[in-house]
């Protein structure tokens, strides 16, 4: 019976108040997006302070309340599932498990101010930030490999970011010397409607180094290299909030700066760009995929793999746009699920090479249960959402004439598909090596999963009203309406 004076009764205080001031936020999307829904102009809060104007310094419409509501939903399953609530993850100390809740709830924090912010500079800032307080936690069990991840991340991330910095700073001087309001600079709604005005040449040499900057950030290749490296040696909360959200904050930053762009401009630069970089990361990812021996950094391959297929949807005109914001969804509800499942498999099996993990379905059914509908998912087969999500960007594609591009990007998806069932197959079925015990005492805590799942499978079979709404919404957004 604890005592008053036991520590572990402060320490599971500590370690459940962040569940707890999380789950608000995700209500507070939930009310924004309902607010959005309704109608009207979109929200706005900030007020003025001296000569600062920070009247709409935040602001809310389809395209942010969507990415708010799956950075609140992933974060708080993240956590559900995450260190230092349950016996079997408390492997960690005290001191490291305050370091994972304090960064891990500056990560989310960041993520949010990002898709929310309506001011450019301020989006950047949140984008940078969320590198910071990540890398932090990559190296949550320190080793030499976590720690050459985590400076790996820090090193690529950064670079990455003042690329995206140095194509904003190219558009805020054509703006400077447009805009007469000093005040109201690279607000989203101030300089959309000035970029037709925009010098043509700046705005699109800016673009490239904002689609090499936050494509870094998205795992898009070339700049991909960390993401394999950072996903494989993070604890799998953090694995799953960044490979299920972090990828699509900074997808989400291109998209509302190719919407300027594509004002100053018209679509053909950013299209051309983003279907270059997302055909060449659905290739390197694919064969990566063949190739790889490592479970967490077969999900990361999967994930840029993902992150390609929505670029090539964003060039793909309006059904496109809605087919990769579809897939986003998707994608974050599936891929967050698998990483917290892998967790629960590096813990048991005490590796993270697909062939010392076998006999999964004998050695833990829910889990293994869970992962292989998480697996089947992403290899984009019905009854689940992605195939609903793929076959809509396949249809976009034909519809854009590019039949030719769309043949070689089922080519690549059959391709990555036969690989993800061997690796699945060989971990599923067999015996569990010597040592690892069978069975689940706390299974119950999986019910989140199974709710994602049934989310999985709904969004394959039918699209609910209000998440078409928001797609509409934020498809409008996109086409410049």
């Amino acid at each position: 019976m604890p005592q008053p004076g036991d520590k572990s009764i402060g320490l599971s205080r500590l370690h459940s108040s962040p569940n707890i001031l999380l789950v608000p936020a995700l209500g507070a999307a939930a009310l924004l997006a309902a607010q959005v829904l309704a109608g009207g102009p979109p929200p706005t809060w900030g007020a003025r302070l001296g000569p600062l104007d920070l009247r709409e310094f935040l602001r809310a419409d389809s395209l942010s309340v969507l990415l708010m509501l799956c950075v609140t939903a992933v974060a708080v399953l993240a956590l559900w599932l995450g260190p230092g609530l349950r016996a079997a993850d408390d492997g960690y100390a005290p001191r490291t498990l305050r370091r994972f809740h304090v960064f891990f709830n500056l990560f989310v924090a960041a993520m949010l101010l990002a898709v929310s912010a309506n001011n450019v500079g301020i989006m950047w800032i949140a984008v940078e930030a969320t590198t910071i307080f990540s890398a932090f936690i990559i190296p949550l069990k320190v080793s030499k490999a976590s720690v050459e991840a985590s400076w790996k991340y820090i090193l690529l991330g950064s670079v990455g970011v003042a690329l995206a910095f140095a194509g904003t700073v190219l558009v805020y001087f054509g703006y400077a010397t447009l805009a007469a309001g000093a005040e109201q600079a690279l607000n989203w709604p101030g300089l959309l409607a000035i970029a037709p005005r925009l010098h043509p040449q700046a705005v699109q040499l800016g673009f490239v180094f904002l689609l090499i900057g936050y494509g870094t950030k998205a795992g898009l290749a070339p700049m991909h290299t960390w993401l394999p490296d950072a996903h494989s040696e993070a604890p799998a909360s953090l694995s799953a909030t960044m490979s299920g959200v972090l990828l699509a904050v900074a997808l989400y930053a291109i998209m509302r700066w190719k919407v300027v762009v594509d004002a100053a401009l018209g679509g053909r630069t950013t299209d051309t760009l983003l279907l270059i970089l997302g055909l060449l990361s659905l290739v390197i990812a694919t064969f990566s995929v063949v190739v790889s021996r490592n479970y967490k950094r077969l999900l990361a391959y999967s994930s840029i793999e993902h992150t390609g297929l929505m670029a090539i949807g964003l060039a793909l005109g309006p059904l496109g746009a809605f087919a990769a914001l579809l897939h986003l969804v998707n994608h974050t509800v599936a891929k967050s699920m698998l990483f917290l499942l892998s967790g629960r498999v590096l813990h048991r099996y005490h590796s993270t090479e697909i062939k010392d993990v076998t006999g999964l379905l004998k050695a833990m059914p829910v889990t293994g249960g869970l992962f292989a509908a998480g697996m089947v998912a992403i290899m984009g087969l019905p009854p689940f959402g992605l195939f609903m999500s793929e076959f809509t960007l396949l249809r976009a594609g034909f519809q854009a004439g590019q039949p030719w591009l769309m043949a070689l990007v089922l080519a690549l998806l059959a391709v990555a598909f036969v690989a993800f069932l061997k690796h699945l197959n060989g971990m599923l079925y067999g015996a569990p090596p010597a040592g690892v015990a069978v069975g689940e005492a706390d299974a119950g805590v999986l019910a989140p999963l199974a709710v994602s799942v049934a989310a999985l499978v709904i969004l394959g079979l039918t699209l609910p009203g209000p998440l078409a709404a928001l797609l509409d919404g934020a498809v409008r957004i996109l086409a410049g309406s």
